[in-house]
Protein backbone atom coordinates (compact mmCIF):
# COMPACT_ATOMS: atom_id res chain seq x y z
CA UNK A 1 0.00 0.00 0.00
CA UNK A 2 3.07 2.47 0.43
CA UNK A 3 3.16 2.66 -3.09
CA UNK A 4 -0.68 3.96 -3.41
CA UNK A 5 -1.81 7.60 -2.79
CA UNK A 6 -4.19 6.95 0.40
CA UNK A 7 -7.45 7.32 0.18
CA UNK A 8 -7.81 9.56 3.24
CA UNK A 9 -4.49 11.55 4.96
CA UNK A 10 -4.78 12.59 8.84
CA UNK A 11 -2.09 15.36 8.84
CA UNK A 12 -0.85 16.99 12.15
CA UNK A 13 -4.60 17.34 13.40
CA UNK A 14 -5.29 19.22 16.83
CA UNK A 15 -9.02 19.34 18.23
CA UNK A 16 -8.56 21.50 21.28
CA UNK A 17 -11.00 20.85 24.19
CA UNK A 18 -12.07 24.17 26.27
CA UNK A 19 -10.03 25.70 29.00
CA UNK A 20 -11.56 23.73 32.18
CA UNK A 21 -10.87 20.41 30.95
CA UNK A 22 -7.79 18.09 32.25
CA UNK A 23 -5.52 18.58 29.52
CA UNK A 24 -5.54 21.01 26.40
CA UNK A 25 -5.85 18.75 23.26
CA UNK A 26 -8.11 15.71 22.62
CA UNK A 27 -6.70 14.99 19.73
CA UNK A 28 -2.47 16.19 19.72
CA UNK A 29 -0.53 16.27 16.33
CA UNK A 30 -1.99 13.49 15.19
CA UNK A 31 -0.70 12.38 11.51
CA UNK A 32 -2.16 8.88 9.91
CA UNK A 33 -2.99 7.07 6.63
CA UNK A 34 -5.75 5.36 5.28
CA UNK A 35 -5.78 3.07 1.93
CA UNK A 36 -8.54 1.40 -0.17
CA UNK A 37 -9.30 -1.97 0.94
CA UNK A 38 -7.94 -1.68 4.14
CA UNK A 39 -9.34 -1.58 8.00
CA UNK A 40 -7.08 0.24 10.45
CA UNK A 41 -8.17 -0.20 13.73
CA UNK A 42 -7.27 2.60 16.20
CA UNK A 43 -6.93 1.39 19.57
CA UNK A 44 -6.73 3.19 22.87
CA UNK A 45 -8.63 3.55 26.44
CA UNK A 46 -11.78 6.08 26.72
CA UNK A 47 -10.07 9.89 27.00
CA UNK A 48 -7.82 8.64 24.22
CA UNK A 49 -8.71 10.79 21.45
CA UNK A 50 -9.76 7.85 19.01
CA UNK A 51 -13.88 8.44 18.81
CA UNK A 52 -12.92 12.72 18.84
CA UNK A 53 -9.79 11.79 15.63
CA UNK A 54 -12.51 9.44 13.60
CA UNK A 55 -15.48 11.93 13.99
CA UNK A 56 -13.64 15.16 13.00
CA UNK A 57 -13.37 13.24 9.65
CA UNK A 58 -17.32 13.58 9.66
CA UNK A 59 -17.21 16.87 10.99
CA UNK A 60 -18.78 16.08 14.13
CA UNK A 61 -18.02 17.65 17.73
CA UNK A 62 -19.49 16.87 21.07
CA UNK A 63 -19.65 21.02 21.22
CA UNK A 64 -18.44 24.08 20.07
CA UNK A 65 -16.39 24.60 22.68
CA UNK A 66 -13.85 21.17 21.40
CA UNK A 67 -12.90 22.44 17.92
CA UNK A 68 -9.87 21.83 15.06
CA UNK A 69 -7.11 24.06 15.53
CA UNK A 70 -4.83 22.83 13.24
CA UNK A 71 -3.71 20.12 10.73
CA UNK A 72 -5.30 18.88 7.90
CA UNK A 73 -7.94 16.36 6.88
CA UNK A 74 -7.75 15.03 3.12
CA UNK A 75 -10.20 13.18 1.57
CA UNK A 76 -8.93 12.55 -2.41
CA UNK A 77 -6.56 15.64 -1.45
CA UNK A 78 -9.84 17.92 -0.29
CA UNK A 79 -9.09 19.15 3.14
CA UNK A 80 -12.30 18.33 5.21
CA UNK A 81 -11.76 21.41 8.00
CA UNK A 82 -12.08 23.76 4.94
CA UNK A 83 -15.25 22.25 4.21
CA UNK A 84 -19.10 24.39 4.20
CA UNK A 85 -21.17 22.83 6.34
CA UNK A 86 -23.08 22.45 2.52
CA UNK A 87 -20.01 20.03 1.44
CA UNK A 88 -19.95 18.34 4.72
CA UNK A 89 -23.59 17.26 4.42
CA UNK A 90 -23.17 16.35 0.36
CA UNK A 91 -19.85 14.10 1.62
CA UNK A 92 -21.53 12.96 5.08
CA UNK A 93 -23.32 9.36 4.18
CA UNK A 94 -21.60 9.70 0.57
CA UNK A 95 -18.33 9.36 0.48
CA UNK A 96 -17.78 9.13 4.18
CA UNK A 97 -20.20 7.30 6.22
CA UNK A 98 -20.17 6.44 10.21
CA UNK A 99 -21.22 3.38 12.27
CA UNK A 100 -21.50 4.55 15.59
CA UNK A 101 -21.05 2.30 19.24
CA UNK A 102 -24.92 1.94 20.55
CA UNK A 103 -27.50 2.10 17.46
CA UNK A 104 -30.40 2.77 20.14
CA UNK A 105 -29.12 6.28 20.72
CA UNK A 106 -27.72 6.66 16.95
CA UNK A 107 -31.21 5.66 15.68
CA UNK A 108 -34.60 7.61 15.86
CA UNK A 109 -37.04 5.62 18.49
CA UNK A 110 -40.45 7.32 16.35
CA UNK A 111 -39.57 6.38 13.11
CA UNK A 112 -39.56 2.62 11.23
CA UNK A 113 -36.08 1.02 10.14
CA UNK A 114 -36.86 1.43 6.40
CA UNK A 115 -38.01 5.02 6.42
CA UNK A 116 -34.42 5.79 7.96
CA UNK A 117 -32.85 3.68 5.32
CA UNK A 118 -34.30 5.50 2.95
CA UNK A 119 -33.94 9.06 4.39
CA UNK A 120 -30.42 8.83 3.86
CA UNK A 121 -31.01 8.17 -0.16
CA UNK A 122 -33.67 10.77 -0.01
CA UNK A 123 -31.29 13.74 1.37
CA UNK A 124 -28.59 12.93 -1.25
CA UNK A 125 -31.68 12.44 -3.95
CA UNK A 126 -31.13 9.15 -5.06
CA UNK A 127 -34.05 7.85 -7.29
CA UNK A 128 -37.47 7.55 -6.80
CA UNK A 129 -39.38 6.61 -3.97
CA UNK A 130 -39.89 2.94 -4.98
CA UNK A 131 -36.30 2.37 -5.92
CA UNK A 132 -34.82 3.94 -2.30
CA UNK A 133 -37.34 0.99 -0.67
CA UNK A 134 -35.80 -1.52 -3.38
CA UNK A 135 -32.72 -0.07 -2.10
CA UNK A 136 -33.61 -0.46 1.37
CA UNK A 137 -34.45 -4.35 0.90
CA UNK A 138 -31.27 -5.24 -0.97
CA UNK A 139 -29.24 -3.26 1.96
CA UNK A 140 -31.06 -5.19 4.34
CA UNK A 141 -30.01 -8.66 2.67
CA UNK A 142 -26.48 -7.48 1.82
CA UNK A 143 -26.17 -7.34 5.93
CA UNK A 144 -27.50 -10.79 5.80
CA UNK A 145 -30.94 -9.52 8.56
CA UNK A 146 -33.94 -12.25 7.79
CA UNK A 147 -37.06 -11.36 6.03
CA UNK A 148 -36.16 -7.75 5.33
CA UNK A 149 -39.96 -6.73 4.77
CA UNK A 150 -40.54 -7.29 8.23
CA UNK A 151 -37.56 -5.04 9.51
CA UNK A 152 -38.24 -2.48 7.14
CA UNK A 153 -41.33 -2.37 8.85
CA UNK A 154 -40.28 -2.41 12.41
CA UNK A 155 -38.76 0.02 14.92
CA UNK A 156 -35.23 0.03 16.60
CA UNK A 157 -36.77 -0.75 20.04
CA UNK A 158 -38.00 -3.92 18.44
CA UNK A 159 -35.09 -5.45 16.81
CA UNK A 160 -32.12 -7.29 18.98
CA UNK A 161 -29.12 -5.70 19.49
CA UNK A 162 -27.52 -7.22 16.60
CA UNK A 163 -30.23 -6.54 14.17
CA UNK A 164 -29.64 -2.92 15.19
CA UNK A 165 -26.60 -2.96 14.81
CA UNK A 166 -27.29 -4.05 11.34
CA UNK A 167 -29.24 -2.17 9.93
CA UNK A 168 -27.27 0.42 11.42
CA UNK A 169 -24.76 -1.07 9.19
CA UNK A 170 -27.16 -1.17 6.73
CA UNK A 171 -27.91 2.69 6.71
CA UNK A 172 -23.95 3.43 6.47
CA UNK A 173 -23.26 1.43 3.09
CA UNK A 174 -26.50 2.68 1.63
CA UNK A 175 -24.12 4.87 -0.72
CA UNK A 176 -21.17 2.62 -0.87
CA UNK A 177 -19.10 5.46 0.61
CA UNK A 178 -15.24 4.96 -0.27
CA UNK A 179 -14.24 5.47 3.94
CA UNK A 180 -16.34 3.87 6.82
CA UNK A 181 -15.73 4.87 10.15
CA UNK A 182 -16.96 2.19 12.65
CA UNK A 183 -16.74 3.55 16.43
CA UNK A 184 -16.39 0.55 18.51
CA UNK A 185 -19.45 -1.41 16.83
CA UNK A 186 -19.15 -4.75 18.87
CA UNK A 187 -18.78 -3.58 22.36
CA UNK A 188 -21.85 -5.07 23.80
CA UNK A 189 -22.36 -7.33 21.63
CA UNK A 190 -22.61 -11.48 22.18
CA UNK A 191 -19.35 -13.31 20.83
CA UNK A 192 -21.52 -14.88 18.19
CA UNK A 193 -23.10 -12.04 17.44
CA UNK A 194 -19.80 -9.87 17.32
CA UNK A 195 -18.02 -12.61 15.38
CA UNK A 196 -21.03 -11.96 12.63
CA UNK A 197 -20.28 -7.98 12.47
CA UNK A 198 -16.93 -8.66 12.28
CA UNK A 199 -16.94 -11.19 9.22
CA UNK A 200 -19.63 -9.03 7.49
CA UNK A 201 -17.54 -5.91 7.88
CA UNK A 202 -14.61 -7.36 6.38
CA UNK A 203 -16.42 -9.09 3.87
CA UNK A 204 -18.63 -5.71 3.01
CA UNK A 205 -15.13 -3.56 3.01
CA UNK A 206 -13.49 -6.59 0.72
CA UNK A 207 -16.19 -6.49 -1.92
CA UNK A 208 -16.45 -2.63 -2.36
CA UNK A 209 -12.91 -1.81 -1.69
CA UNK A 210 -13.69 0.53 1.22
CA UNK A 211 -10.91 2.05 3.69
CA UNK A 212 -12.38 1.30 7.04
CA UNK A 213 -11.41 3.21 10.36
CA UNK A 214 -11.94 0.46 13.12
CA UNK A 215 -12.33 2.24 16.38
CA UNK A 216 -11.93 -0.14 19.23
CA UNK A 217 -10.20 -1.03 22.87
CA UNK A 218 -10.93 -5.03 22.37
CA UNK A 219 -7.35 -6.15 20.95
CA UNK A 220 -9.10 -9.49 20.31
CA UNK A 221 -11.25 -7.46 17.82
CA UNK A 222 -8.42 -6.28 16.38
CA UNK A 223 -6.19 -9.37 16.19
CA UNK A 224 -9.03 -10.81 13.96
CA UNK A 225 -9.66 -7.72 11.74
CA UNK A 226 -7.21 -5.12 11.49
CA UNK A 227 -4.70 -4.91 8.55
CA UNK A 228 -2.58 -1.63 10.19
CA UNK A 229 -3.25 -0.60 13.70
CA UNK A 230 -2.86 2.95 15.31
CA UNK A 231 -2.80 3.23 18.87
CA UNK A 232 -3.47 6.50 20.76
CA UNK A 233 -3.18 7.68 24.52
CA UNK A 234 -3.89 11.15 26.02
CA UNK A 235 -4.39 12.45 22.24
CA UNK A 236 -1.00 10.99 21.07
CA UNK A 237 -0.46 8.55 18.45
CA UNK A 238 2.17 6.19 20.50
CA UNK A 239 2.74 3.53 17.90
CA UNK A 240 1.43 2.59 14.51
CA UNK A 241 2.03 -0.34 12.19
CA UNK A 242 1.09 -3.76 10.06
CA UNK A 243 -1.22 -5.12 12.67
CA UNK A 244 1.15 -8.57 13.11
CA UNK A 245 4.05 -6.40 14.15
CA UNK A 246 1.89 -4.54 16.59
CA UNK A 247 0.75 -7.31 17.83
CA UNK A 248 3.40 -9.72 18.29
CA UNK A 249 6.39 -7.19 18.71
CA UNK A 250 5.02 -3.87 20.64
CA UNK A 251 7.42 -1.08 20.74
CA UNK A 252 5.54 1.19 22.91
CA UNK A 253 5.38 0.65 26.31
CA UNK A 254 1.62 1.59 26.37
CA UNK A 255 0.92 -0.83 23.95
CA UNK A 256 2.50 -3.49 25.49
CA UNK A 257 0.50 -2.62 28.80
CA UNK A 258 -2.65 -2.99 26.74
CA UNK A 259 -1.81 -6.09 25.65
CA UNK A 260 -1.17 -7.44 28.78
CA UNK A 261 -4.55 -6.25 30.38
CA UNK A 262 -5.82 -8.63 27.35
CA UNK A 263 -7.81 -11.62 29.22
CA UNK A 264 -6.31 -14.49 28.49
CA UNK A 265 -8.83 -17.57 27.99
CA UNK A 266 -6.39 -20.02 29.39
CA UNK A 267 -8.18 -20.47 32.92
CA UNK A 268 -5.88 -20.12 35.80
CA UNK A 269 -5.40 -23.02 38.84
CA UNK A 270 -9.73 -23.79 40.08
CA UNK A 271 -9.66 -23.42 44.08
CA UNK A 272 -11.13 -26.21 45.78
CA UNK A 273 -14.38 -25.72 47.05
CA UNK A 274 -15.87 -29.27 47.47
CA UNK A 275 -16.26 -29.10 51.25
CA UNK A 276 -17.18 -25.32 51.89
CA UNK A 277 -21.12 -25.16 52.86
CA UNK A 278 -23.74 -24.25 50.03
CA UNK A 279 -25.35 -20.91 50.51
CA UNK A 280 -27.17 -20.63 47.35
CA UNK A 281 -29.24 -23.38 46.08
CA UNK A 282 -31.40 -22.76 42.57
CA UNK A 283 -33.69 -25.47 41.97
CA UNK A 284 -35.95 -26.01 38.72
CA UNK A 285 -36.64 -21.51 38.80
CA UNK A 286 -38.87 -21.25 35.59
CA UNK A 287 -39.89 -17.78 34.22
CA UNK A 288 -42.31 -16.99 31.61
CA UNK A 289 -43.09 -13.77 30.01
CA UNK A 290 -46.26 -12.63 28.49
CA UNK A 291 -47.20 -9.89 25.71
CA UNK A 292 -49.63 -9.23 23.66
CA UNK A 293 -53.61 -10.64 23.09
CA UNK A 294 -55.10 -6.93 23.54
CA UNK A 295 -57.99 -5.71 22.37
CA UNK A 296 -56.39 -4.53 18.87
CA UNK A 297 -56.03 -7.82 17.42
CA UNK A 298 -52.53 -8.48 18.57
CA UNK A 299 -51.15 -12.15 18.87
CA UNK A 300 -50.40 -13.39 22.15
CA UNK A 301 -46.49 -14.49 22.62
CA UNK A 302 -44.97 -16.01 24.77
CA UNK A 303 -41.68 -16.66 26.19
CA UNK A 304 -39.84 -18.99 28.03
CA UNK A 305 -37.59 -16.95 29.93
CA UNK A 306 -35.78 -19.81 32.11
CA UNK A 307 -36.62 -23.41 32.07
CA UNK A 308 -35.81 -25.28 35.24
CA UNK A 309 -32.49 -23.96 35.83
CA UNK A 310 -30.88 -25.28 38.65
CA UNK A 311 -27.14 -24.81 40.54
CA UNK A 312 -25.66 -24.77 43.61
CA UNK A 313 -23.03 -22.20 44.58
CA UNK A 314 -20.89 -22.98 48.14
CA UNK A 315 -19.18 -19.98 49.96
CA UNK A 316 -16.10 -18.13 48.53
CA UNK A 317 -16.89 -19.66 44.85
CA UNK A 318 -18.05 -17.63 41.92
CA UNK A 319 -19.85 -19.26 39.39
CA UNK A 320 -19.96 -17.57 35.94
CA UNK A 321 -22.97 -17.62 33.78
CA UNK A 322 -22.25 -17.05 30.14
CA UNK A 323 -24.46 -16.78 27.09
CA UNK A 324 -25.81 -14.45 24.44
CA UNK A 325 -28.12 -11.65 25.13
CA UNK A 326 -31.77 -13.70 25.26
CA UNK A 327 -30.28 -16.27 26.81
CA UNK A 328 -31.70 -15.89 30.26
CA UNK A 329 -28.38 -15.23 32.02
CA UNK A 330 -29.39 -11.34 33.48
CA UNK A 331 -33.09 -13.17 34.14
CA UNK A 332 -31.79 -15.93 36.65
CA UNK A 333 -29.61 -12.97 38.18
CA UNK A 334 -32.94 -10.81 38.46
CA UNK A 335 -35.05 -13.86 39.87
CA UNK A 336 -32.40 -14.54 42.46
CA UNK A 337 -31.85 -10.90 43.77
CA UNK A 338 -35.76 -10.97 43.71
CA UNK A 339 -35.81 -7.68 41.55
CA UNK A 340 -38.54 -9.81 39.60
CA UNK A 341 -40.59 -12.53 40.91
CA UNK A 342 -39.97 -16.45 39.45
CA UNK A 343 -42.82 -18.56 38.37
CA UNK A 344 -42.12 -21.82 40.34
CA UNK A 345 -39.20 -23.56 41.70
CA UNK A 346 -36.97 -22.55 44.82
CA UNK A 347 -34.42 -20.31 45.38
CA UNK A 348 -32.44 -21.33 48.55
CA UNK A 349 -30.01 -18.94 50.71
CA UNK A 350 -28.62 -21.28 53.39
CA UNK A 351 -31.79 -23.61 53.14
CA UNK A 352 -34.11 -21.17 53.48
CA UNK A 353 -36.36 -20.58 50.29
CA UNK A 354 -36.50 -16.93 49.05
CA UNK A 355 -38.38 -17.58 46.38
CA UNK A 356 -42.06 -16.58 46.96
CA UNK A 357 -41.33 -14.40 50.24
CA UNK A 358 -43.40 -11.36 51.14
CA UNK A 359 -41.62 -7.99 51.57
CA UNK A 360 -41.13 -8.21 55.23
CA UNK A 361 -39.96 -10.86 55.49
CA UNK A 362 -37.53 -10.49 52.61
CA UNK A 363 -36.24 -7.36 53.76
CA UNK A 364 -33.86 -8.73 56.43
CA UNK A 365 -32.34 -11.27 53.85
CA UNK A 366 -31.67 -8.84 51.30
CA UNK A 367 -28.55 -7.27 53.20
CA UNK A 368 -27.15 -11.02 52.62
CA UNK A 369 -27.05 -10.75 48.83
CA UNK A 370 -26.45 -7.51 47.04
CA UNK A 371 -26.21 -6.87 43.00
CA UNK A 372 -23.68 -4.72 41.11
CA UNK A 373 -25.04 -3.82 37.57
CA UNK A 374 -24.09 -3.70 34.01
CA UNK A 375 -24.44 0.08 33.71
CA UNK A 376 -23.61 1.90 37.01
CA UNK A 377 -24.76 5.32 35.69
CA UNK A 378 -28.15 4.65 34.98
CA UNK A 379 -28.33 2.77 38.49
CA UNK A 380 -26.95 5.68 40.24
CA UNK A 381 -29.31 8.53 41.20
CA UNK A 382 -27.71 11.11 39.35
CA UNK A 383 -29.26 13.76 42.46
CA UNK A 384 -27.08 12.28 45.16
CA UNK A 385 -23.28 12.31 45.75
CA UNK A 386 -21.20 9.38 46.09
CA UNK A 387 -21.27 9.07 49.70
CA UNK A 388 -24.92 9.36 50.46
CA UNK A 389 -25.33 6.61 47.78
CA UNK A 390 -22.67 4.37 49.80
CA UNK A 391 -24.46 5.13 52.95
CA UNK A 392 -28.19 4.77 51.99
CA UNK A 393 -28.16 1.15 52.33
CA UNK A 394 -27.07 0.93 55.89
CA UNK A 395 -29.55 3.60 56.76
CA UNK A 396 -32.41 2.04 55.61
CA UNK A 397 -31.34 -1.10 57.13
CA UNK A 398 -31.45 0.77 60.46
CA UNK A 399 -27.70 1.81 60.78
CA UNK A 400 -27.31 5.45 61.97
CA UNK A 401 -26.20 7.68 59.62
CA UNK A 402 -22.82 9.35 61.12
CA UNK A 403 -21.44 5.58 61.15
CA UNK A 404 -23.12 4.36 57.56
CA UNK A 405 -21.47 7.88 56.28
CA UNK A 406 -17.51 6.91 57.89
CA UNK A 407 -18.15 3.50 56.71
CA UNK A 408 -19.69 4.81 52.85
CA UNK A 409 -15.89 6.64 53.55
CA UNK A 410 -14.10 3.60 54.23
CA UNK A 411 -15.27 1.13 51.55
CA UNK A 412 -14.74 4.30 48.86
CA UNK A 413 -10.64 3.78 49.83
CA UNK A 414 -11.56 0.21 49.41
CA UNK A 415 -12.43 -0.05 46.43
CA UNK A 416 -9.40 2.58 45.18
CA UNK A 417 -10.93 5.50 45.88
CA UNK A 418 -10.33 8.13 47.84
CA UNK A 419 -12.38 10.22 51.02
CA UNK A 420 -13.08 13.37 48.74
CA UNK A 421 -14.89 10.94 46.53
CA UNK A 422 -17.86 10.80 48.93
CA UNK A 423 -18.31 14.31 48.15
CA UNK A 424 -18.69 14.60 44.43
CA UNK A 425 -21.79 12.83 42.19
CA UNK A 426 -21.81 10.30 39.60
CA UNK A 427 -21.49 12.36 36.30
CA UNK A 428 -17.85 13.27 37.62
CA UNK A 429 -16.65 9.93 37.42
CA UNK A 430 -15.19 7.95 34.66
CA UNK A 431 -17.21 4.48 33.41
CA UNK A 432 -14.63 2.39 35.63
CA UNK A 433 -14.71 4.73 39.07
CA UNK A 434 -18.47 4.35 38.43
CA UNK A 435 -18.01 0.29 38.57
CA UNK A 436 -15.99 0.75 41.42
CA UNK A 437 -19.03 2.78 43.36
CA UNK A 438 -21.27 0.41 42.41
CA UNK A 439 -19.47 -1.97 43.91
CA UNK A 440 -18.76 0.13 47.11
CA UNK A 441 -22.80 0.44 47.05
CA UNK A 442 -23.49 -3.45 46.97
CA UNK A 443 -20.72 -3.94 49.66
CA UNK A 444 -22.00 -1.34 52.08
CA UNK A 445 -24.21 -4.07 53.56
CA UNK A 446 -21.75 -6.71 53.95
CA UNK A 447 -23.56 -9.31 51.80
CA UNK A 448 -22.60 -13.10 51.71
CA UNK A 449 -23.32 -13.24 48.35
CA UNK A 450 -22.32 -10.24 45.42
CA UNK A 451 -24.59 -11.11 42.21
CA UNK A 452 -22.48 -9.03 39.43
CA UNK A 453 -24.24 -8.15 35.96
CA UNK A 454 -21.90 -8.06 33.37
CA UNK A 455 -19.83 -5.56 35.43
CA UNK A 456 -17.29 -4.81 32.94
CA UNK A 457 -18.90 -5.37 29.27
CA UNK A 458 -18.31 -1.83 28.49
CA UNK A 459 -14.37 -0.79 29.89
CA UNK A 460 -11.67 -0.47 28.71
CA UNK A 461 -9.18 -4.03 29.05
CA UNK A 462 -6.90 -2.02 31.47
CA UNK A 463 -9.44 -0.77 33.54
CA UNK A 464 -11.34 -4.01 33.08
CA UNK A 465 -8.69 -5.78 34.82
CA UNK A 466 -8.23 -2.91 37.37
CA UNK A 467 -11.97 -4.01 38.34
CA UNK A 468 -11.57 -7.72 38.09
CA UNK A 469 -8.48 -7.87 40.34
CA UNK A 470 -10.83 -5.30 42.54
CA UNK A 471 -13.23 -7.83 42.80
CA UNK A 472 -11.31 -10.70 42.89
CA UNK A 473 -9.34 -9.24 45.90
CA UNK A 474 -12.14 -7.82 47.62
CA UNK A 475 -13.56 -11.56 47.39
CA UNK A 476 -10.69 -13.20 49.10
CA UNK A 477 -10.94 -10.37 51.97
CA UNK A 478 -14.23 -10.68 52.66
CA UNK A 479 -14.74 -14.14 51.70
CA UNK A 480 -17.72 -13.10 49.32
CA UNK A 481 -19.43 -15.88 47.20
CA UNK A 482 -20.14 -14.56 43.33
CA UNK A 483 -22.80 -15.23 41.09
CA UNK A 484 -20.55 -13.60 38.06
CA UNK A 485 -22.75 -12.52 35.16
CA UNK A 486 -20.66 -12.41 31.40
CA UNK A 487 -21.04 -12.54 27.69
CA UNK A 488 -17.29 -12.76 27.59
CA UNK A 489 -15.94 -16.13 27.70
CA UNK A 490 -12.77 -14.54 28.27
CA UNK A 491 -13.25 -12.44 31.36
CA UNK A 492 -14.95 -15.53 32.66
CA UNK A 493 -11.91 -18.00 32.58
CA UNK A 494 -9.69 -15.36 34.98
CA UNK A 495 -12.57 -14.58 37.33
CA UNK A 496 -14.81 -17.38 37.61
CA UNK A 497 -14.01 -21.01 39.35
CA UNK A 498 -17.37 -23.06 37.81
CA UNK A 499 -19.47 -22.14 34.89
CA UNK A 500 -22.70 -22.69 33.73
CA UNK A 501 -23.48 -22.05 29.68
CA UNK A 502 -26.93 -20.73 29.16
CA UNK A 503 -28.98 -21.45 25.75
CA UNK A 504 -32.45 -20.17 25.79
CA UNK A 505 -33.42 -20.53 29.50
CA UNK A 506 -32.01 -23.62 30.33
CA UNK A 507 -28.36 -24.39 31.47
CA UNK A 508 -27.05 -26.54 28.56
CA UNK A 509 -23.61 -27.08 30.47
CA UNK A 510 -22.13 -26.84 33.99
CA UNK A 511 -18.57 -27.39 35.64
CA UNK A 512 -15.14 -26.35 36.87
CA UNK A 513 -14.00 -23.80 33.89
CA UNK A 514 -11.04 -25.39 33.17
CA UNK A 515 -12.87 -28.74 32.38
CA UNK A 516 -15.48 -27.05 30.41
CA UNK A 517 -13.19 -24.43 27.68
CA UNK A 518 -10.64 -27.89 27.15
CA UNK A 519 -13.62 -30.35 26.38
CA UNK A 520 -16.88 -28.54 25.79
CA UNK A 521 -19.67 -31.40 25.63
CA UNK A 522 -22.53 -29.13 24.04
CA UNK A 523 -22.55 -27.69 20.68
CA UNK A 524 -23.77 -24.48 21.57
CA UNK A 525 -21.00 -24.06 24.35
CA UNK A 526 -18.28 -24.83 21.32
CA UNK A 527 -19.77 -22.44 19.35
CA UNK A 528 -19.74 -20.02 21.84
CA UNK A 529 -15.71 -20.77 22.47
CA UNK A 530 -14.76 -20.99 18.57
CA UNK A 531 -16.80 -17.03 18.32
CA UNK A 532 -14.45 -15.45 20.63
CA UNK A 533 -12.72 -12.48 18.40
CA UNK A 534 -8.78 -13.33 17.91
CA UNK A 535 -9.00 -16.63 19.29
CA UNK A 536 -6.11 -17.94 17.53
CA UNK A 537 -4.35 -15.08 18.54
CA UNK A 538 -4.76 -14.80 22.25
CA UNK A 539 -3.61 -18.89 22.07
CA UNK A 540 -0.32 -17.84 20.72
CA UNK A 541 0.02 -15.13 23.58
CA UNK A 542 -1.16 -17.38 26.23
CA UNK A 543 2.11 -18.45 28.84
CA UNK A 544 1.04 -22.10 28.29
CA UNK A 545 1.71 -21.83 24.24
CA UNK A 546 4.90 -20.10 25.26
CA UNK A 547 6.27 -23.77 27.31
Amino acid sequence: MSGDSPLLRIEQLHVALPPWADRPFAVEDVSIDLYRNEILCVVGESGSGKSVMSRAVMGLFASRHVRPTGGRILLDGENLLEATHERLRAIRGNRVAMIFQEPMTALNPVHRIGRQIEEVLEIHRVGTPAERRARAVAMLEAVNLPDPAKILAAYPHQLSGGQRQRAMIAMALALEPDVLIADEPTTALDVTTQAQILALIRDIQRKKGMGVIFVTHDFGVVAEIADRIAVMQHGKLVEQGDAREVLSQPQAAYTRSLLAAVPSLTPGPRRDFAGNPVVLSVKGVTKTYRTGGGFFGTSARRVDALKGVAFDLRRGETLGIVGESGSGKSTVARCITRLIDSDSGRIEIDGKDIAHLGTRALRPLRRRMQMVFQDPYGSLNPRRTVGQLVAEGPIVHGTPAAEATRRAVELLELVGLDARSASRYPHEFSGGQRQRIGLARALALEPEILVADEPVSALDVSVQEQVLKLIADIRTRLGLTVLFITHDLRVASQVCDSIAVMHKGEIVEYGAVADVYANPRHDYTRTLLAAVPGRAWSEAQSPASAN
